[in-house]
């Protein structure tokens, strides 16, 4: 339970103290594997200035030009009673 989970770690004096939900175990986050999303969130805005500081640099930018939307299909033959 959520609560329970809460108590646990909120007990426990490490500051890197966590709960791995994916493998049910208590442990040191960092040693785990998971990362502080603080630290991912930072690094992805770093990125992003980063290219975006790129862009300005160079005044140049490449992407992927969009493909034009395909014709409609034409209309099929009439049905009517098919001969019956």
């Amino acid at each position: 339970e959520g609560a329970v989970i809460l108590n646990n770690v909120a007990e426990n004096d490490a500051g890197n103290y966590g709960f791995d939900a994916h493998k049910g175990e208590y442990g040191d986050m960092v040693e785990m594997g998971i990362v502080d999303p603080a630290k991912v969130t930072r690094a992805a805005v770093e990125n992003a200035v980063s290219v975006a500081g790129m862009i300005l640099t160079t005044e140049a930018l490449i992407s992927e030009q969009d493909e034009p939307p395909m014709p409609p299909m034409p209309g099929g033959p009439p049905g009517g009673d098919m001969g019956f």
